[in-house]
């Protein structure tokens, strides 16, 4: 048995963990499914043989995917970060999440079909809102608060003024 991650990312499902786990790994490069852990016995939420615990990796961060039950909802107080390059991939990951039972929200967050927030960040919009001129980042930051997925052409030309 593979050595457990020192510090580690739980997250909560109420019965999916294994499926989000698969549908990251396909999604995110340096992201794979590793050991599944089912129940040994009868748990509050679940039978003994059902899928417990599964450990991931998302873009090179280990989790455990902890399939608790619907007793917690997860909030946009917990989210991933991803930062990206181009638009092409800010499409693609956006889309991943969205078109799979998703859902889009504002500022470049959206959230999966699990419940996790997603932050789907270019790394223009980060430069942007931290531009040394004031003005630059302030038109900047205006534009991406009327955005949802996060156009970078509109950032770039909100910067420029």
């Amino acid at each position: 048995m593979k050595k457990p991650a020192k510090n580690t990312i739980c997250v909560w499902y109420d019965r999916d963990a294994e499926e989000a786990a698969r549908f990251y790994a396909k999604t995110f490069p340096d992201s794979s499914v590793g050991q599944t852990v089912r129940a040994p016995e009868d748990f509050p939420s679940g039978k003994k043989g059902d899928v417990l615990v599964v450990n991931f990796t998302v873009m090179g961060i280990p989790c455990i995917g902890l399939n608790g039950g619907p007793a917690f909802k997860h909030s946009e107080a917990f989210s991933f970060q991803v930062a990206t390059e181009d638009q092409a991939e800010t499409d693609r990951y956006w889309n991943a999440i969205v078109n799979n039972g998703g859902q889009e929200s504002a500022c470049g967050w959206c959230k999966d079909k699990w419940g996790i927030n997603w932050q789907i960040t270019p790394v223009a919009l980060t430069e942007a809102i931290a531009d040394p001129d004031p003005a630059a980042a302030s038109r900047a930051f205006a534009a991406m608060m009327e955005m949802g997925k996060i156009d970078i052409a509109r950032i770039e030309a909100a910067r420029k003024g």
